[in-house]
């Protein structure tokens, strides 16, 4: 990551002992934002990564991603996938695989980036695994596709906020990385057998085409309260049958969707513009600021 960290404005530290005395510490020192970059790693095998930074300005990402499976918390961020389009949310658990197609993001301004991850490379699980396991080895490439995103994951959150609290070095540092690399693998396989097990039956592309237009629908009217019932009759579907097969195909809820919506225009209502917490609480849907303030928090982790 070296030559994208310095064309973004990013330096080696190797005296900064914020995150800890191993590993490299990269601090953001170019006019574009603020912040902190930290990483670990046994080269060619594994990398755990921290992320404490933030944009002066919208940042549009573009970039191929080596490839690598990772897993990623976010505990505060902002912004959007482009493809496909789905909002980045605080508390999510997010997997991301590499090497196949070009990552795009449009990260907010002023909002940081705060995330810790563990991503590993083909040498650490297609050739060490198989090699320490041989009977029993099963490629965790297609688990980590079944995480996609997910806020319902503990045991992977706890993992992630003991690497980023811990503060070991030399040997015993190693070893405890190195064994928090392989739990974090062996979550997401188990992780994927629970989803299977759950795993609904495929949305028909009948059915697809009425959600898509329930998405439009609430696109554009997200700031009102829309009767579940109106959503029902403009997917042609049952409402206990629209909330399962909108989870299904956009991994949240209605409700959570037209939260994800407001906070996208309020983050731009609160950085762009003058008008009160309050004036911008009705603009979006909310009678109350200390309502918006709440799930702002939530969206956020600010």
């Amino acid at each position: 990551y070296a030559g994208a960290m310095a064309e973004h404005g990013f330096v080696p530290e190797p005296d900064n002992r914020r995150y800890g005395s191993m590993g490299l510490c990269w601090r953001q020192a170019g006019p574009g934002g603020s912040g902190y970059f930290w990483t670990y790693g046994q080269q060619d095998l594994y990398m755990l990564k921290i992320h404490d930074f933030y944009f002066h300005e919208d940042f549009f990402m573009e970039f191929n991603l080596p490839e690598a499976l990772s897993i990623t918390q976010y505990e505060s961020i902002s912004g959007e996938e482009l493809n496909p389009y789905r909002r980045m949310s605080a508390g999510c658990i997010k997997a991301f695989i590499g090497g196949y197609k070009p990552y795009k993001a449009l990260i907010h301004k002023k909002i940081p980036i705060r995330s810790i991850g563990i991503e590993v490379m083909p040498a650490y699980y297609e050739d060490y695994l198989q090699k320490q396991y041989p009977g029993d080895y099963i490629s965790p490439l297609a688990a980590f596709r079944q995480i996609d995103q997910t806020t319902d994951f503990p045991a992977m959150a706890k993992l992630l906020h003991e690497v980023k609290v811990y503060r070991g070095d030399g040997i015993a540092a190693g070893l405890f990385y190195e064994a928090k690399v392989a739990e974090a693998v062996s979550l997401v396989v188990e992780e994927q057998k629970k989803i299977l097990s759950r795993k609904e039956k495929r949305l028909s592309e009948q059915d697809v085409a009425q959600l898509k237009n329930v998405i439009a629908y609430l696109n554009d009217h997200y700031a009102f309260d829309i009767p579940l019932e109106r959503l029902a009759k403009i997917a042609c579907m049952g409402t206990t049958k629209l909330k399962t097969s909108f989870k299904q195909l956009q991994g949240c809820t209605i409700t959570e969707y037209i939260q994800q919506r407001r906070m996208s225009q309020a983050e731009h209502l609160l950085i762009d513009t003058d008008f009160t917490m309050g004036q911008i609480a009705e603009m979006i849907g909310y009678s109350t600021s200390s309502r918006f303030a709440e799930l702002f928090r939530k969206s956020t982790g600010l």
